[in-house]
């Protein structure tokens, strides 16, 4: 027994002296970015298969270059553009080539409208000349270059224009543009949420059409928000924001021939009543243009091709789905123009391969996975390139296939998640992979063999200095809950001690279709995890019912529920783990952002018996509040299923509320309207519930800029300490 104890306090004078000589993680090294990454910014892989272009920045003269480097060597070959070169510019930070690589459009400034789109100036590179165009002396949208390099397309103030680059005139397609009325080839702001583009026109191949859809919101409810910036008076953004079963933007198709210069309408064979057109594409033949249209309940998806020569339309593939069909930018038509198409039909996301009417040739993949992404066609080796979850859904791997679903091969042989950057051959593909354990790794790899052909870069730099810093490992293992098992991760405190006790500090996101358990690199909230774990907290986070990479009927059993199958499962893991010896089920928090406030909000609220507090970072407090496509993709609309909407909102559960809750928005989330923190003030302080809460000044939705996220993190991590950490101190001693 002495022994033992003897034992024990040489093993505990070890250990404190090893921490001694650690430091512990700070909010002030996660925000100043103490732990950033190496990367390779803006990798475009060169058409002639053996070379890529990155853009690079010299900081100590501020010169902007694209260089290009050898896929086989890895050296650099030449540089390919220097702005110290260019006297009409200073720099530039982005770039993007026509399709035969003769030009590059380069963004030299940029300022962001909403979440994917922006403003900004632009200039046009021609390669052989080395001479420079400027697009336009107004801050444009979306320029575009045609596949000839002949031509620029782009948008100003709701219209679309095209600038001849050889005689600098500039023709105006459209002129019906107006704010908050019409826009015409650019996206309204739920389409560029929800549906994740803002370019709304496309080039043919022969560069003499241009299609693009036009947005009628003229009866779209508008949203105001208020921004106060520095002057005396504040200023108001208005923009149109179609809430849960209010009327959406009428949108129709049309066609702009260059060389006639008319705009008309294309129209389908098909009647539509209040209907989405979430992609447009030209096929590879010039006068084919493929369109897609959903339902607004979006359970169907309709594929048509339009042949602009003779106006005449085909559907040539329809989908259904009991719940609804995700949209995808996988649609890619071969030479023959048979295409590929990604799709959830028989319970798991797969590749099919169809004609060009539209009959299914075959099934590509197959099995109890998921296809995570699609990388291309080889024509000349037949094969298909694709990531999945084949190796366990919190992985990525990289595989081939070829067309006929046969010959399939796993590329990427270290566990993690691995993505590619094809060559335009697939002769290689630059892998980028990381994991819990090993932060970001770049290795050129031969796309036939699987084999690594050279290192580019890792972050071993980043390795060595973490060795300084007391660290966790992530802890990977499933959870079994409500019949399911669910993924989940743990970090427990460096010196955990199983026979102390310890708060439980839970984070989730839990939307449809989401994953938080990923075995992959930290990001800033993983560091803030550790600083939480080194501070006496164990931090776990689970992925429920609903959300991705499990199987359709795993993801859409909260259809028409949102927000009651994950709170449940989130409430009984708490229940779960509250029951093992080293948690302190007296001290169980949760807290998420976005979707995840949502879940925090109603879990501390429907789970009152089981967490003592919560925090919400700009939640959804009312589905009622939020926009349409998201929403009713889930829930249909609120006419349809009050309570559906109702019964799971927090909001409507203020008055269960016995923890400690904060609450937190930015005045400017064009996003999740500060209207939901604002209508779920109010109801607690009427049903006389006290909670603390923190608006941040004209802060969109991810609440940065300047000092903001440190304060954000101070502010949390303080009140955690407050309502969690009563007992960490004497846990210590």
């Amino acid at each position: 027994m002495k022994l033992r104890h003897f034992i024990a306090i040489i093993g505990f004078t070890i250990t404190t002296l090893v921490f001694s000589q650690q430091k512990q993680i700070t909010l002030q090294d996660i925000w100043t970015g103490e732990f950033r990454t190496e990367g390779m910014q803006a990798l475009h892989s060169m058409a002639n298969g053996n070379q890529y272009s990155v853009l690079n920045f010299n900081r100590q003269d501020r010169t902007s270059t694209i260089d290009i480097y050898d896929y086989k060597t890895l050296e650099k070959v030449k540089t390919l553009i220097s702005s110290a070169d260019i006297a009409e510019i200073q720099g530039f930070f982005d770039y993007s080539f026509n399709e035969n690589e003769t030009k590059i459009i380069l963004t030299t400034k940029s300022r962001p409208v909403f979440r994917r789109s922006t403003l900004g100036e632009y200039y046009i590179y021609d390669i052989a000349s080395k001479k420079v165009v400027k697009v336009s002396d107004d801050l444009v949208q979306e320029p575009t270059l045609s596949p000839d390099g002949t031509k620029v397309a782009y948008g100003f103030e709701n219209n679309l224009y095209v600038k001849d680059l050889k005689s600098g005139k500039v023709s105006q397609i459209t002129t019906d543009g107006e704010k908050n009325k019409i826009i015409n080839g650019i996206t309204d702001w739920v389409y560029e949420e929800e549906f994740s583009f803002v370019r709304a026109f496309d080039w043919n191949a022969d560069s003499n059409q241009i299609a693009f859809i036009r947005f009628d919101e003229t009866n779209v409810p508008e949203f105001s928000m208020d921004v106060y910036g520095s002057d005396l008076y504040q200023t108001q953004h208005v923009f149109k924001y179609p809430k849960a079963g209010e009327e959406n933007s009428k949108v129709s198709l049309h066609l702009y021939n260059l060389n006639s210069k008319k705009v008309e309408e294309l129209k389908v064979d098909k009647t539509y009543q209040d209907f989405y057109i979430p992609r447009l594409e030209w096929t590879n033949e010039a006068n084919v243009l493929s369109v897609q249209f959903m339902n607004r309940h979006q359970n169907e998806l309709d594929l048509w091709m339009i042949d602009t020569k003779t106006m005449t339309s085909q559907k040539v593939l329809g989908e259904k789905d009991k719940a609804y069909i995700d949209v995808t930018f996988n649609l890619t038509f071969l030479e023959d123009n048979s295409f590929i198409w990604t799709s959830e039909l028989d319970g798991f996301n797969h590749i099919y391969h169809y004609a060009k009417n539209g009959k299914l040739i075959n099934q590509v993949t197959k099995g109890n996975w998921e296809v995570t992404n699609y990388y291309g066609f080889n024509e000349k080796a037949n094969t298909i390139y694709f990531q999945s979850t084949e190796n366990g859904s919190i992985n990525r791997d990289v595989y081939s296939i070829k067309l006929n679903g046969k010959s399939k091969k796993r590329l990427t042989q270290k566990d993690g998640t691995n993505s590619a950057a094809f060559s335009a051959d697939f002769t290689y593909f630059i892998n980028t992979f990381s994991s819990a354990t090993t932060p970001y790794e770049y290795t050129l790899v031969d796309a036939k063999k699987g084999e690594i052909v050279k290192n580019i870069k890792d972050n071993k730099r980043l390795v060595e200095q973490l060795k300084g810093y007391v660290l966790s490992k992530k802890e990977f293992s499933t959870i079994s809950i409500n019949g399911n098992n669910l993924n989940m991760w743990t970090i427990k405190p460096a010196n955990f001690d199983a026979n102390k006790t310890y708060p439980l500090f839970m984070y989730q996101y839990s939307g449809p279709g989401s994953q938080q358990v990923a075995n992959r690199w930290n990001g800033a909230n993983d560091y803030w995890y550790q600083m939480l774990a080194q501070q006496g907290y164990i931090v776990v986070c689970i992925d429920g019912r609903g959300t991705g990479f499990k199987g359709a009927d795993f993801k859409k059993v909260t259809q028409n529920e949102l927000g009651k199958y994950e709170v449940e499962d989130q409430i009984e893991a708490a229940k779960q783990l509250g029951k093992l010896d080293y948690i302190d089920a007296e001290r169980i928090g949760i807290w998420g952002w976005s979707y995840g406030g949502f879940m925090s909000s109603n879990a501390l609220f429907k789970g009152n018996d089981v967490f003592k507090m919560a925090i919400a970072v700009a939640p959804v407090t009312s589905w009622r509040f939020y926009d349409t496509i998201y929403t009713e993709r889930y829930m249909t609309t609120p006419q349809e299923n009050p309570t559906g909407y109702d019964e799971n909102s927090p909001i409507n559960h203020v008055d269960k509320l016995k923890g400690d809750f904060l609450l937190i928005h930015g005045s400017g989330d064009d996003n999740v309207h500060v209207q939901n923190t604002m209508r779920m003030v109010e109801a607690l302080i009427q049903a006389d519930k006290q909670f603390e809460w923190m608006i941040y000044p004209d802060k969109n939705h991810g609440i940065y800029g300047g000092n903001t996220r440190l304060h954000l993190y101070k502010k949390m991590t303080n009140f955690i300490h407050e309502t969690l950490g009563d007992k960490i101190e004497a846990n210590r001693e």
